[in-house]
């Protein structure tokens, strides 16, 4: 029975693997909004309707990682040591995060610079990408709310929660407009490092006198 099992998640994990693949060389040939699901299916040998089984929206071909970070950061700040700063938390797991961003191998970087393409060249992805920002966005001002006892009215809680993911929606762009600009690796990598610190500085002591008046 493990035996079974194991070859049937084996398959699942093969046919999942083809039909990313299938889905990436498409879009990365004719665009997102040009390629359709029927056209991923064939390219991966399989229906349209297992696409769906393993993909919901078309757009989840493309936006699967950012689910998972976002479901991974939002778990860091969930599970924080007791005591330890919501900043803290956040900047632990957004400073540990280097995924394709650091890579100096070129494949790793092309793959990179080809995904940020597709997704600035699509109003659809973009559309999606603010609707996962704001979904985990609002789980996380609940959370926060959970952890201060307060009702749903609290602005506070939502303030904080938009403030933290400003930071990591504004890196994630930083990110995109370097990389398609041709700039990546290790270098990229520490300039992302350092706009990171110093928006995160901003959370840390408040936005009492920034900026700085003259």
């Amino acid at each position: 029975m493990q035996t079974e099992l194991g070859l049937r998640e084996r398959k699942k994990r093969q046919t999942r693997e083809a039909i990313t693949a299938a889905a990436f060389e498409l879009f990365a040939d004719h665009g997102f909004d040009g390629v359709k699901v029927a056209e991923v299916a064939r390219r991966a040998n399989v229906s349209e309707a297992t696409v769906f089984n393993y993909f919901p929206t078309k757009e989840d071909l493309v936006y699967g990682r950012l689910e998972e970070l976002e479901a991974a950061l939002l778990r860091a700040i969930q599970e924080r040591p007791a005591g330890q700063p919501i900043s803290a938390a956040f900047r632990g797991f957004i400073l540990g995060q280097r995924g394709l961003l650091g890579a100096s191998d070129p494949e790793a970087r092309e793959r990179l610079a080809t995904v940020s393409r597709i997704i600035a060249n699509s109003p659809a992805l973009l559309a999606r990408e603010r609707q996962v920002y704001d979904r985990y966005t609002r789980a996380l001002a609940e959370l926060i709310r959970e952890e201060r006892s307060v009702g749903p009215d609290d602005v506070e809680s939502w303030a904080v929660a938009n403030a933290v993911f400003g930071v990591h929606r504004g890196l994630v762009e930083y990110v995109r407009r370097n990389v398609l600009a041709g700039r990546g690796g290790p270098r990229l990598a520490q300039a992302v490092r350092a706009q990171a610190e110093r928006a995160l500085a901003v959370l840390d002591r408040g936005l009492d006198g920034y900026p700085d008046c003259r």
